[in-house]
């Protein structure tokens, strides 16, 4: 599972994904766009339906992405722990995030659940020091009961694996779809495309 606000989807996260599909042999990734992110103002997201779209056609032409509107359906905040028990009878789950999130999950929804129900997969961004024998790391360690990291092909519920990545931000892209600027080369041209027709971040 590669959840997020997708906020919009770009090329940076579809290579993150295809890395860690290809590095940890995974059957598919499965997208998860987040209706109602918990820690993400509310006044700066698209409306959830258009982020699902968006990623839907960013997904389409890769024979291991899907993509899950599972927390489209469900009311309330999109609590992680809660998407992850929906999506348990689908086999065995890995749960994809970032190194800035893996040392915010203490503050998740109960998060001590998660690793009951899926292994960790921890990528560091680019550009970003990320030390997992720093006392911040080890604690969330402690605190959840994983373990020490492993690396892939390694038994353990906390995996820290490298990815590509591209220097790509979200707030970047919709300033510049506010602004009118070119999207291209950024996010595959079905998305942009959608942005455009739909006038989506115009007035963020």
């Amino acid at each position: 599972m590669f959840g997020g606000s997708f906020n919009p989807i770009h090329f940076g996260h579809l290579l993150v994904a295809d890395d860690i599909a290809e590095t940890l042999g995974l059957d598919r990734v499965l997208f998860v766009p987040a209706a109602v992110p918990p820690h993400k103002p509310v006044s700066e997201l698209a409306p959830a339906v258009h982020r699902f779209a968006m990623t839907r056609l960013a997904v389409a032409e890769h024979p291991r992405f899907e993509v899950s509107d599972v927390e489209l359906r469900r009311s309330g905040p999109s609590y992680t722990v809660d998407t992850l028990e929906a999506l348990r009878p689908r086999g065995d789950l890995h749960l994809i995030i970032g190194s800035e999130t893996f040392l915010d999950l203490l503050s998740w929804h109960e998060p001590r659940r998660l690793p009951g129900i899926a292994r960790l997969v921890v990528v560091p961004r680019s550009g970003n020091a990320f030390d997992p024998t720093a006392p911040a790391a080890q604690k969330v360690l402690t605190e959840l009961v994983l373990g020490p990291f492993t690396r892939p092909g390694e038994d353990g519920r906390a995996v820290l694996t490298e990815a590509a990545s591209l220097p790509l931000s979200g707030s970047d892209l919709r300033k510049r779809a506010r602004t009118g600027r070119s999207l291209a080369y950024r996010m595959p041209a079905a998305v942009v495309a959608y942005i455009r027709e739909h006038g989506l971040y115009r007035d963020a």
